[in-house]
């Protein structure tokens, strides 16, 4: 019975304080120095045409991971353009597409947009711009620099505070108060 008591008063204590969580503050981002982004458009908003958006995303994004900085980042791009350009080529007639892709560094506007506890205000950041062939279907957008590109195994964004984590301690916890116990 004592041993009932005293789980029950620690689980009380545990759901409390979880209750009292506080959220984190967001922190919002003042300056586009320094941040590099990521704009891949889809050729339409036919099917094929939007998984080929992520697939391309997809190849591209780990071509970036060893940067260090922005600086990395914009050298990384800048000397391997062509490599990045054969590799969305590349996805795209793996999939039988004969449209082409256009790469551009420059200037590009953004809307607003959270990633975890970062705010990126609407305006305009430096970008790598994917366009495929008429560009004129949705588009998929990231933070190359910071790395910020986190994606799901289905290819969606991921939101940070989506994230469910599995805890040792719960299952103990949760363990103790079964029937079995």
């Amino acid at each position: 019975m004592r041993k009932r008591i005293l789980l029950t008063l620690i689980l009380l204590a545990v759901a409390v304080a979880g209750a009292w969580k506080i959220a984190p503050a967001v922190q919002t981002v003042t300056s586009s120095e320094g941040i590099l982004r990521l704009h891949v458009i889809a050729n339409s908003d036919s099917e094929p045409d939007q998984s080929a958006k992520l697939a391309v995303r997809d190849a591209i994004l780990p071509l970036f991971e060893t940067a260090t900085s922005y600086e990395d980042a914009r050298a990384y791009l800048l000397a391997h353009g062509r490599e990045l350009q054969r590799t969305a080529e590349g996805v795209l007639q793996a999939r039988g597409l004969d449209y082409g892709v256009q790469l551009s560094l420059g200037s590009e506007l953004f809307p607003d947009r959270v990633y975890d506890t970062v705010a990126f205000p609407a305006g305009a950041y430096d970008a790598l711009c994917v366009r495929l062939g008429r560009a004129e279907g949705h588009n998929w957008w990231c933070v190359l620099f910071p790395p910020l590109c986190i994606v799901s195994e289905t290819g969606e964004s991921v939101d940070l505070n989506d994230i469910e984590l599995e805890s040792s301690v719960w299952s103990f916890l949760k363990t103790l108060f079964s029937e079995d116990a």
